[in-house]
């Protein structure tokens, strides 16, 4: 029940996700992708300090309810205040500011799953986690669809996005309590040392009785695992900032109405659903980072893809973007459940803002590059350019997870 306040949260972020793209775009359509990418790039910069920040206090505090009662207010208020000005500069002011305090609630979302389940069923948390948010986030895009139908203007949404995120506060400030006891991620980095050091002692005792090994003494790369997070969200960022704005165009040259945008969405949210619930069923994590590496590889390939809605009619291109943002949003949800596990693994207490932090570093860059590559080339090389970029980096990020 702890984790409804984040199902109206995410709504309201998932309406939000397409809005703001398309509402900067209204606001200066002769340079709105390189404002998209200002907006974004400037937020996930100012919130990689913001999750360092958030991940030790949290820690060190344990009081995790409060920082996530603090980002659900905030998004609420700011995003009020939002309405009430179509000022860009003041809009980036506003937004960095958000995105600092958002990312209040992320570091003690995963020390509360880490804390409240065993080991053994954390992958299965996050996977239901992630699952049950996305939902929310689908809703979120839904409710998007539905007021460009109806006609909402943009006053009246940015209400509805803040209005939701007060309602996750709501229901955190009443369903969210602090753990009694943290100690399981400390049982388990005492348990992976105790477990390397007894592989240890066999390998020794086969060498000294004279015996053939074939064993390898070899622990997790974990500068490997921190740059193929990082490249992973420099070439998503690359690849789906800018996205918005050109599945609008192809939808606008199919003579469909923009709310069509966000039904594409919400399909590939759908994907991302089945992604976390395969990853939910799985009780253990078998394939390690051999399945990290095919789905970072898939992506990669995939991003080359994208290539052929610039060739393809505008009707046959919307068919075969939908189908690689489902094929995409259910790999990435696999992705992220397997590398939220393994972060709890691998980062110490009082550093489990890192991973966001890693996370972030990747996107800051990427949302910037990714909008600035496709305003600078024109809609077509623009794209291309995207599209390739994003392709290359993400078959970088394999290499590292092999490394991993």
């Amino acid at each position: 029940m702890w984790r409804l306040g984040f199902f109206f949260h995410e709504m309201g972020y998932g309406l939000l996700s397409i809005f703001l793209p398309l509402y900067i775009i209204t606001i200066d359509s002769a340079n709105g992708l390189y404002y998209i990418g200002v907006f974004a790039a400037i937020a996930l910069f100012l919130a990689i300090p913001a999750s360092f920040l958030w991940g030790y206090l949290c820690d060190k505090t344990r009081h995790y309810k409060f920082f996530i009662l603090l980002s659900f207010a905030s998004s609420a208020v700011i995003l009020y205040v939002f309405s009430y000005t179509q000022n860009l500069v003041l809009l980036i002011i506003l937004y960095g500011i958000m995105s600092m305090l958002h990312m209040a609630h992320e570091a003690p979302k995963n020390v509360l799953i880490a804390e409240l389940y065993p080991h053994q069923e954390w992958d299965r948390s996050f996977a239901f986690y992630e699952g049950f948010t996305e939902f929310g986030w689908l809703i979120g895009l839904l409710l998007g669809f539905l007021t460009k139908t109806f006609g909402f203007d943009s006053t009246n949404t940015l209400f509805l996005c803040s209005g939701l995120n007060l309602v996750g506060f709501v229901l955190s400030l009443l369903l969210v309590k602090d753990p009694s006891l943290v100690f399981e991620r400390s049982l388990v980095t005492m348990e992976k040392t105790v477990d390397f050091a007894s592989r240890g002692i066999f390998v020794a005792s086969r060498l000294l009785d004279g015996a053939s090994l074939t064993e390898k003494l070899k622990r997790e790369n974990v500068n490997a695992f921190c740059f193929g997070l990082v490249l992973f969200s420099l070439a998503t960022s690359i690849l789906f900032t800018p996205l918005p704005v050109f599945i609008n165009q192809v939808v606008t040259d199919a003579s469909l109405p923009t709310g069509f945008v966000f039904a594409v969405y919400v399909l590939s949210s759908g994907g991302a659903i089945a992604g976390y619930s395969l990853a939910g069923r799985r009780s253990e994590r078998s394939e390690g980072a051999k399945g990290l590496q095919r789905i970072v590889l898939f992506r990669g390939l995939f991003a080359f893809v994208f290539i052929g809605a610039l060739i393809l009619s505008a009707a046959t291109s919307i068919v075969l973007i939908t189908s690689l943002l489902i094929l995409m949003g259910f790999l990435f949800a696999v992705f992220m459940v397997n590398t939220l596990s393994l972060s709890m693994e691998l980062i110490p207490a009082k550093k489990s803002g890192l991973f966001n932090v890693l996370i972030g570093v990747g996107g800051a860059f990427g949302s910037f590059i990714g909008p600035f590559i496709a305003q600078t080339f024109g809609d077509f090389f623009g794209f291309f350019y995207v599209f390739v970029t994003a392709g290359i980096i993400f078959l970088v990020a394999y290499i590292f997870f092999r490394v991993f």
